[in-house]
């Protein structure tokens, strides 16, 4: 039986991409069901999505129903995801505190299928304190969001906001429903690492690395959904930690060193998907370094590495580790398999267009102990998240 999609759209420019949305989720196989907002329909006909859909668009809460049942109710029961795309500030305001005061928040008040905004706005509209504050007030009641992406917004600004491309939507939406059915994960703890360390050099300056955290964050979030009882330790980020995750925050390598050596004791799978630092300053400056009129000479030493340290001490547990190269990824992920005594390992390129630090997409390959390696296509990272733990579940086999 074909699971229901009910997308709302709103009243953005991004909404002419939603139709692709729609025809994205179409193609796999949803039925999938349109409410439009007034405002919405200023910039994209109800016709169009009518015939993309191949279902009766709804707009007004007042026009002759199409059946005899209460619309919105009737609307909330059949959606197995509700998705809203484009989500300007308006909806997830008006959702945040309760009002429901036309076809779409009244539906969405009344479902109780899993919710995700997908957000697409002017920057400085989402960076505002109050658009934050209400997408973390719906976090924390268990309404999901996409990351908007980052790049040219239709009012000529650059920066964050933007609406991700239609198939990295699909492709959440797609990974979401899959994994809703899969509760293959209970009863076991999983360790997921994430994000990048931060190697103080004086009160002021530190060294660090461009990971955002969202590989790691997205493997913890489908992990939990799975049934695992989840630790995230995290170095710092700008993510909300997900629904069911217990997040410790480290700053430095050694501080994650700390916390993983202390929750491995108790963890069936380790996934170190975190970009820790190698090196650190070999002296923390207690006072701000000056300038002088002479070059500057940093003396860094290792830090602990802690994927070996667990391997070593690795027993029957799942070890996963990340390897992030700019060449020779193959052959690189093997040796660090054989050196750290992995399962498997996922690579990736820092120089592919998709793939790497801070995108919402990824690139990746992953190659296992037994030499077997497997190529993946361009997808979301939570797509992605769902094919790592698939195959972590192939190993608990």
């Amino acid at each position: 039986m074909k699971k229901t999609i009910v997308v709302g759209i709103t009243g953005g420019i991004a909404a002419y991409k939603a139709l692709d949305v729609v025809s994205g989720l179409r193609k796999k196989g949803f039925n999938v069901i349109v409410i439009m907002t007034k405002n919405a329909c200023e910039f994209v006909r109800p016709l169009t999505f009518q015939s993309i859909s191949q279902n009766y668009v709804v707009v007004d809460t007042f026009e002759n129903p199409k059946s005899w049942d209460v619309e919105h109710i009737a609307l909330a029961k059949k959606a197995d995801l509700f998705l809203v795309v484009p989500a300007t500030a308006n909806i997830i305001g008006k959702v945040a505190h309760g009002i429901a005061d036309d076809m779409l928040s009244t539906t969405i008040m009344a479902t109780k299928a899993p919710v995700v905004f997908s957000p697409a706005m002017n920057t400085n509209m989402f960076e505002n304190p109050i658009v934050q504050d209400n997408i973390a007030a719906l976090q924390k009641r268990g309404y999901l969001f996409i990351e908007p992406a980052t790049g040219y917004l239709a009012c000529g600004d650059t920066g964050k906001g933007k609406l991700p491309a239609p198939e990295v939507i699909v492709a959440y939406v797609e990974a979401f429903m899959n994994q809703k059915q899969k509760q293959d994960l209970v009863g076991k703890h999983i360790l997921v690492t994430a994000g990048p360390t931060v190697e103080a050099l004086d009160p002021m300056r530190y060294l660090t690395n461009h990971s955002s955290g969202k590989m790691g964050y997205a493997i913890a979030e489908v992990a939990a959904r799975r049934g695992a009882k989840v630790t995230l330790i995290s170095g710092p980020t700008q993510l909300a930690c997900p629904i069911g995750v217990k997040r410790i925050a480290i700053q430095s390598a050694k501080e994650m060193y700390e916390a993983v050596l202390e929750a491995f004791e108790t963890s069936d799978i380790v996934i170190k998907a975190a970009a820790v630092a190698d090196y650190r300053p070999a002296t923390l400056n207690t006072h701000k370094i000056k300038k002088t009129g002479d070059d500057l000479t940093l003396t860094l030493v290792r830090n602990p590495d802690i994927l070996k340290a667990l391997g070593q001490n690795k027993g029957g547990r799942i070890l996963v580790g990340f390897a992030a190269e700019t060449q020779n990824i193959e052959e690189y992920a093997k040796q660090k398999i054989k050196n750290k005594n992995l399962d498997f390992i996922v690579a990736n390129s820092l120089i592919t267009e998709g793939a790497g630090f801070g995108g919402d997409t990824n690139i990746a390959t992953i190659i296992d102990r037994l030499g077997e390696v497997e190529h993946l296509e361009k997808m979301s990272k939570t797509a992605l998240a769902q094919h790592i733990l698939d195959k972590v579940v192939t190993f608990l086999k």
